[in-house]
Formats: C-alpha cells, structure tokens, sequence
C-alpha cells in the first residue's frame, strides 16, 4: 500500500495543480470566489497535495540508495540559508513574469528587486530547497520526491515564460528590457524594505530549523 499510496498522491499533485487553471474550470471559480479567492483556494489545495505528498513519501517501503553521512546535513544547511533569503525577497513583491503576474500594474522595473536577478525567484527557491534536500534523503522515494520537484522548478521557468508572453503580449518584452536596461543598478525598491525583508528570511531559517522535527519528525541538525 505504501507505493500505492506515493503513486495516488503524486495524481493528486499533478491534479490539483493542473485542473484548477484549464478552461472552463478557472473562470468558473474565479467567478464565483473573485480572483483572490480562487487564488487562496487554488493556494490551499496545493499544499494540502504536498503535505500528502511528503507524508506519502515517508511510508513508501524504504528502499536504500546510498548510506546517511553526518556531512550531508551541512549541505542542506548551507543551501536552505539562500533559499529562505530568495523566498522572503520575493513574496509578495510585484512580478509581472511570475505565473499568474502577481500585482503585475504596481512593478517598477526600476526598481524590480530581485526579479532583476531572475524572473522566476519562487521556482529557483524551490529548485534549491529540492536539490538541498535529496543529499541526506538517499532512499528511492524522497529522491523521486525531491528530483522531481527539483527538475520541475528547472524547468518550470521556460513553461510560465511561454504563458506569460501569451498573456502579455508585447508588453512582456518590453518589460524584460526595461529590466535588463536598468541592470546596472542595484536599487531596491526601498532599503528600509529589503533589509526588513533579509531578516525575516533569517528568522524563517532559524523557525525551520526549529520547528523541523515537530513538523516532519527529523532534526534538521543531524
């Protein structure tokens, strides 16, 4: 039951992250619960796919493809730092190249924070976490779980790139030049703000940190 279980979860995944955003599916929620709500829905179903997912991941029979090492945790670590910087960079900042172009009318490209170093900040902090995490994880199941989230994210960024210059029209090109033209600064849209930011993602690391063995039952300190 157990791959029965992972194999039922990832078409859990897969669906509740594809069939929500198909027409007619998505205007006929969004008609109903307005823009933002389908998006705190569409946002809440997807993380109750992954919380399974994960769950589903550790009662998978245990398949051993290389041995645990105390080293290996340094590397996830080291990594999940950066990725906690990128996260608190990013969320909730204006980016019209992200999937869906969240707040894309208030985006200075002046001004465009992190999204002057990649348009897809959210898919490379996902990118990372999944790559940080398959080194001290070396059973068949969390290396599935976490290379595909790993090549997803990779790859991810050319698939929402395609959609947004659909969506966009010229208004995407020309975007990402007046980004690339203002490349030389490295202007945020506020000191005050980024620096604000910059600590919350340390104070997210230390949280993770803390709360990891309450959350999924491993210290990630070894």
């Amino acid at each position: 039951m157990g791959w029965l279980e992972f194999a039922l979860a990832w078409a859990a995944f897969f669906a509740t992250h594809s069939l929500p955003l198909r027409a007619p599916i998505r205007p006929w929620f969004q008609a109903r619960l307005g823009p933002r709500g389908f998006t705190l829905a569409y946002s809440a179903l997807s993380l109750a796919a992954l919380v399974w997912l994960i769950d589903a991941a550790g009662r998978a029979p245990f398949v051993p493809m290389w041995n645990w090492a105390s080293w290996q945790v340094h590397v996830t670590l080291t990594i999940m730092l950066p990725v906690c910087l990128i996260m608190a960079l990013a969320v909730g900042r204006p980016n019209p190249f992200s999937f869906g172009g969240a707040r894309y009318e208030s985006f200075d490209p002046k001004r465009a924070g992190i999204v002057r170093v990649t348009r897809h900040p959210l898919l490379v902090a996902l990118a990372l976490w999944a790559a940080a995490h398959v080194v001290p994880n070396g059973d068949l199941a969390h290396v599935l779980l976490f290379g595909v989230f790993a090549t997803f994210a990779a790859l991810g960024g050319r698939l929402v790139d395609k959609r947004r210059q659909r969506e966009m029209g010229p208004d995407w090109q020309h975007l990402q030049d007046e980004v690339t033209a203002s490349s030389g600064s490295i202007r945020p849209v506020s000191w005050t703000a980024a620096s604000a930011r910059l600590a919350a993602g340390v104070a997210l690391y230390g949280g993770l940190i803390w709360a990891h063995p309450w959350l999924f039952g491993v210290s990630p300190l070894g």
